[in-house]
C-alpha cells in the first residue's frame, strides 16, 4: 500500500456512515450481508446506501457479489489488514516488541 491508497481508503472512512457499514460487514466478516440487510440494520435509505458502498467499494475497501436478485457486500479483510499494517508499520519507532497488546505505542 502506497500513501495515495491509504489516503483514499481513509478518506472513504471519515464519514459516519460509511464508518458504520465497514464496521458492520467487519463483524459480519467473512460471509458479509445483503444490501437490503444492511440498509435494514443502519436505518439507511437505498440510494444513500448505495452512494457509500460505491464509495466504499471504489477505496477497496468493500466487495460485491451478485447473488440472483441480491447484492452481498463483503468487508475486504484483505485490503483493511493492509490498511492497518501501512499505519502501524514503524510502530514504535520499528520496535513492536514495547508496543502494548492494544496497539498503542
Amino acid at each position: 500500500m502506497n500513501n495515495t491508497d491509504a489516503v483514499t481508503a481513509l478518506a472513504a472512512l471519515a464519514q459516519d456512515s460509511r464508518l458504520a457499514i465497514v464496521r458492520l460487514l467487519i463483524q459480519s466478516a467473512p460471509q458479509g450481508l445483503t444490501v437490503g440487510l444492511i440498509g435494514e440494520q443502519l436505518a439507511l435509505p437505498a440510494p444513500t446506501l448505495s452512494f457509500h458502498l460505491k464509495t466504499l467499494s471504489h477505496a477497496g475497501l468493500v466487495t460485491t457479489t451478485q447473488e440472483g436478485r441480491y447484492v452481498r457486500c463483503q468487508a475486504d479483510m484483505g485490503r483493511i489488514n493492509t490498511l492497518i499494517g501501512f499505519l502501524t508499520d514503524d510502530c514504535c519507532g520499528g520496535r513492536p516488541e514495547v508496543c502494548n497488546p492494544s496497539g498503542k505505542c
